[in-house]
């Protein structure tokens, strides 16, 4: 028996697939849960995506969904539509952080088209203008309040370089900073109110990863593609320490760097290892190897998280010894977020999701789908 053909529609069939496959081949970046202090959607988190949106979930919606959502229905795991979303970015969005607390916190964002772009986080989480329009949720046009451009370098008869990306940053409210780590080999810090640069940070030979402030000392660390990671003065934005080996033969990449909450331990992931420093000694005290490149780390407060090209979520203690490991829907991990309450956002590829409890269970499990 052959299926009545007569209201078929090859246009919307093709964009079906097309759709289904960008879902499949998009990889979540970074994750951020909203302040904890908001007092609407306290479990609201933001998803920076390689298609160059920024989506906004609620957690009490997905772990409702997931509740009623079957298998039946052809798909290995849920397509969460996103409560609000903007197009961010010309390209890939890499991260993304809250600047500020509450209602007046700005949501920022940077991106492979070499750009900050920051949102007053009410007026992006509460705008009408994202609306969900026969199961479909469109772009939400809310305008940027700031918007900061990586400067272009001049080459022979004034030719300028290409744009370079923005592969990470950090915010220090306090000193009313936004750092960058960028793809030209430098690291900038902006004055969020003037929107200008106030010091270029320059030293590294390869284009930066990751960027983490220490405002206690007022310093930032960088670290680089070159092997090395460093630490700068914010003063005078000389470099005062450089970590790992300069060697060019042996060098793996400082892929990302977290800090304790006291500021004096670091973790810094470079390839398959994690190395844990004591600042104020400037030693590092222990080396704890990982099945697979290391690609985001964080400390929960004595404990280091770290994720990476692999499905799995680990925990270690400062000596090393590993505490856990949990399974993880995406099969590279690119990021780990931790909500005060210890519930833990990981993204990855394949535009996925999982969000995990405390105590090491799934609440939900999703493919992020956006515009």
């Amino acid at each position: 028996m052959y299926g009545d053909a007569t209201n078929w529609n090859e246009d919307e069939y093709r964009e079906s697939i097309l759709k289904e496959r960008e879902i499949q081949t998009r990889t979540v970046f970074r994750t951020a849960w909203a302040p904890p202090e908001r007092i609407s959607n306290p479990d609201a988190f933001v998803v920076a995506s390689s298609d160059g949106t920024l989506a906004f979930h609620s957690l009490n919606s997905l772990v409702s969904q997931s509740a009623s959502f079957g298998y039946s229905k052809g798909h290995d795991v849920m397509v969460a539509e996103p409560e609000r979303v903007v197009r961010a970015h010309d390209g890939p969005a890499y991260d993304v952080k809250f600047y500020g607390e509450d209602k007046d916190a700005l949501l920022l964002s940077c991106g492979d088209d070499g750009r900050v772009r920051g949102w007053k986080w009410r007026e992006f989480s509460e705008s009408d203008v994202s609306l969900h329009l026969q199961g479909v949720c469109t772009e939400n046009h809310v305008k940027p309040l700031l918007e900061l451009t990586n400067p272009q370098h001049k080459g022979p008869w004034g030719a300028l370089s290409p744009m370079p990306e923005i592969n990470a940053m950090s915010v220090d409210p306090q000193s009313g900073s936004v750092f960058t780590a960028a793809g030209d080999s430098c690291a900038y810090c902006w004055d969020v109110e003037s929107g200008k640069i106030k010091m270029t940070f320059k030293g590294h030979s390869d284009y930066l990863h990751t960027v983490v402030s220490r405002s206690s000392a007022n310093q930032i660390l960088t670290g680089s593609e070159d092997g090395t990671a460093r630490i700068w003065d914010c003063k005078t934005g000389k470099c005062v320490k450089v970590i790992g080996s300069q060697d060019k033969k042996s060098r793996l990449r400082v892929s990302s760097m977290a800090l304790d909450g006291s500021e004096s331990w670091l973790v810094c992931g470079q390839g398959k290892n994690l190395a844990l420093w004591n600042l104020p000694a400037s030693e590092c005290v222990s080396t704890i190897s990982i099945p697979a490149h290391v690609q985001d780390v964080m400390f929960d407060e004595k404990q280091i998280l770290t994720v990476g090209a692999e499905p799995v979520l680990r925990r270690f203690d400062l000596n090393g010894a590993l505490l856990s490991q949990i399974h993880c829907a995406p099969c590279s991990v690119f990021s780990i977020s931790l909500h005060p309450a210890g519930v833990v956002a990981v993204g990855g590829y394949g535009g996925l999701v999982d969000v995990i409890s405390q105590f090491g269970s799934h609440l939900c499990t999703f493919r992020s789908s956006s515009l």
